[in-house]
């Protein structure tokens, strides 16, 4: 059964490399070229995500302080340029992490579900409508690592998989962290929380959470290269400076105290969601002055 899903989990893969390599060959962009601070970032926030810290948030708030990506355009980057790197997780915590395969399996397609729906969705709205999302969902991912660092998180149980109440439960939550996604809010965090909730070993989380993503993810990014609602510049800056952090990641450093980088993170996070929301409350008032002027 694991083989079966590591084969799939290949399949998605390739692909969305077809996908991604066929988009690129077809539209012509300029400055498409993946510049060098758009790999330290790939590289800083897959290797902080293989360990456990997530790579949305740091993302978005790195695209935002340094001005990189027009904020209507932060959520797709995010989805689009990750794929690979998460693949490349995922391909290692499934094969050497123990869980119970029918509740990994259940909540991977879940969020894949999820992930359709929320793609379709955030890709077609307007980019006040981006900045509110993102704004919000960067202060929902403040609070849980608040949360992570003041030890309130529930430390969890020792249980591999779910019982089928417990299970449908997962199910539903793992679909609307699927959705989420698409918007910029991590899984990492939120599908930490529900697996220690409900009692499994938060070790257990990792080839969940993981291989969600790396399910959801090139399906939720379909809808954004279909959309070309992106960019290609700091998307593939993303991917080819994010595999080599998930591979120094997860087979050289595998274990680091990470309580000091998530304060960090808390406080950039909270800077970054309060100069999106700026943006929006500027974005509407430009937008009313020129319907007023017109």
């Amino acid at each position: 059964m694991k083989a079966a899903l590591l084969i799939a989990l290949g399949i998605f893969a390739v692909t969305y490399v077809i996908l991604w390599g066929a988009s690129i060959l077809s539209v012509k962009r300029e400055g498409a070229a993946p510049d060098f601070i758009g790999s330290a970032i790939g590289f800083i926030t897959n290797f902080f995500d293989t360990l456990g810290i997530g790579s949305y948030a740091p993302t978005t708030s790195f695209f935002k302080i340094f001005k990189l990506v027009p904020d209507e355009r932060i959520p797709g980057t995010l989805n689009v340029g990750h794929t690979i790197p998460t693949l490349v997780e995922a391909f290692i915590y499934i094969a050497v992490v123990a869980v119970d395969l029918k509740t990994l399996v259940l909540m991977i397609g879940a969020s894949v579900v999820g992930a359709w729906f929320g793609a379709g969705i955030v890709a077609h709205w307007s980019r006040r409508y981006i900045q509110i999302g993102m704004g919000f969902a960067l202060l929902v991912m403040a609070s849980i690592f608040l949360a992570q660092s003041l030890n309130l998180m529930p430390g969890g149980g020792e249980a591999l998989g779910l019982t089928p109440g417990k299970l449908v439960l997962a199910v539903a939550a793992n679909m609307l962290l699927g959705a989420l996604m698409t918007l910029g809010i991590g899984m990492y965090g939120p599908c930490m929380i529900i697996i220690s909730l409900m009692g499994m070993n938060p070790k257990a989380a990792f080839p969940i959470m993981m291989g969600s993503c790396a399910f959801l993810m090139p399906v939720g990014s379909a809808r954004f290269i279909r959309e070309q609602k992106y960019s290609l510049k700091s998307a593939l800056g993303l991917t080819l400076g994010g595999i080599p952090g998930v591979l120094i990641a997860a087979y050289i450093i595998r274990e680091m105290p990470i309580d000091k980088v998530r304060w960090a993170v808390i406080f950039v996070v909270i800077y970054t969601a309060v100069m999106m929301l700026r943006s929006a409350h500027v974005e509407r008032r430009r937008v009313a002055e020129a319907a007023a002027s017109a």
